[in-house]
């Protein structure tokens, strides 16, 4: 850093993702009050450890492989053949997890080393929730272990491919399909979504979710506080996964020192005060249509405002303020129809509802920014594609099918061949907290006989 301007931007940029990442490690906090208070009195530990246990495992792995896959995986190895691009693998030396930058050093003249491992755990925030996302759609039936061989898959391999190709300024989805996905209506949510689909398929219901002839039962939360806590808990978090989806101060000119702006991901100027006052009408709008549709439903209507807010997500930083109300409001009326029609249709057991909160919601608001925003250039750079209609939804067939529904449903049909992906019938109707409890007394009786046998 070669004068005071240049360090002042740099500690503060390093600063701005410090703190949305202390912003965001509400959303976990949030997703694990949820889904305590969803699961069950027998089942409470294991769904909370389940959870919390993805935090070591996709953290570490993330580190690894995670980071890397962000930068070297912008051309679509594999893919973007398919739409005449090159698909090679860019060179991320700075990514590496033996390189310098990946530790503490200040030998770096551009400040990237201040900034590299903040920017790192706001990307890792997003991993924990992709995989967060997952965990409460499979609750009360799946082993620990398979959960975490997903959450890993899920967390650092799949969600951080398709933020490589269409969450990256020089993303092939961006350049090519004029992808716009500012704050991850698909990127994270459309696939994390189309994730837990393809697990449930495989997974299977919770014994005693349908009746004899086919209708589902209601299974009551074990503490609806706890949901509504842990709901409200994720809204605030919402707002530092906004914040960090930006970047606070850029040269947008190419460097020419006219404009100076804070940008969305793909180096395109917005502003806080715009994502602020969309951010809360896309939530009301949420909010308002979940109470609705649901008839006052408090677990639709707290689950309708998240929604709303993934709805509007794609294009919140571009959209007038009544477009973010009607776009929220029209998604949370998709997605709650779309839930109970496939679990009618399909027998899927979606615990929390988070195939349509994140799936359902999230692949509508990629498709219909695709409307709203027509003909929007999609980057900074005017040799990138325009945002269209169609560009959109193969990018949202992408996010929640090629990356997520495809993967996920591959993965549980492996782990299920093996017998490891789902909790034994006797253990899940005795209850996953009890059977562990009980193992454990058995254990120290057993230890308190050998020890009486030796004395």
């Amino acid at each position: 850093m070669d004068n005071e301007i240049t360090a002042l931007t740099t500690i503060f940029t390093e600063f701005y993702y410090w703190l949305t990442v202390m912003i965001m490690f509400l959303i976990h906090i949030g997703f694990c009050t949820y889904e305590v208070g969803t699961s069950r009195h027998k089942n409470m530990m294991h769904t909370l450890m389940k959870n919390t246990m993805l935090i070591p495992l996709v953290t570490v792995t993330f580190f690894y492989f995670g980071w890397w896959i962000y930068f070297a995986y912008p051309n679509g190895p594999g893919i973007n053949a398919l739409f005449g691009g090159d698909g090679s693998i860019v060179s991320a030396p700075w990514a590496e997890p033996w390189g310098t930058l990946m530790g503490p050093t200040m030998n770096d003249p551009d400040g990237w080393a201040r900034i590299n491992g903040v920017f790192w755990a706001a990307f890792l925030l997003f991993s924990w929730t992709a995989a967060s996302i997952v965990s409460g759609s499979v609750i009360e039936r799946i082993r620990s272990s398979a959960f975490w061989i997903c959450a890993v898959l899920i967390g650092s391999v799949f969600w951080i491919i398709d933020a490589s190709w269409g969450w990256h300024a020089d993303g092939w989805m961006v350049r090519q399909l004029g992808y716009h996905d500012a704050y991850a209506s698909g990127v994270i949510h459309a696939i994390a979504g189309g994730f837990a689909l393809g697990i449930l398929i495989v997974l299977g219901p919770r014994i005693g979710k349908f009746r004899p002839d086919g209708t589902a039962r209601d299974i009551p939360p074990s503490d609806p506080w706890k949901q509504v806590i842990g709901l409200f808990l994720i809204y605030t978090g919402f707002w530092g996964f906004y914040v960090a989806c930006n970047v606070p101060i850029w040269d947008v000119q190419s460097g020419d020192g006219v404009f100076f702006s804070a940008t969305n991901i793909y180096l395109a100027p917005t502003t806080l005060s715009a994502i602020t006052v969309n951010f809360l009408m896309s939530l009301s709008g949420g909010l308002l249509m979940g109470y609705m549709c649901s008839r006052g439903d408090a677990f639709w209507t707290y689950s309708g405002g998240l929604a709303g807010i993934i709805a509007a997500s794609a294009g919140n930083d571009l959209y007038h303020p009544i477009q973010a109300l009607l776009i929220g409001a029209a998604g949370v009326w998709i997605m709650y129809k779309m839930h109970y029609w496939v679990e009618r249709t399909f027998k899927i057991d979606d615990a929390v509802g988070a195939v349509a909160v994140h799936g359902y919601a999230g692949f509508f608001g990629v498709v219909i920014a695709g409307f709203v925003l027509w003909g929007y250039p999609s980057s900074p750079d005017p040799s990138f594609a325009a945002v269209t209609p169609w560009g959109q939804f193969i990018g949202a067939l992408i996010m929640f099918g090629l990356l997520g529904f495809l993967p996920g449903w591959v993965t549980a049909l492996i782990l299920q061949g093996f017998g490891v992906l789902r909790i034994p019938k006797e253990i899940e109707i005795q209850g996953l907290d009890f059977a562990t409890i009980e193992d454990n007394e058995q254990l120290e009786k057993d230890l308190a006989k050998a020890e009486r046998a030796e004395a």
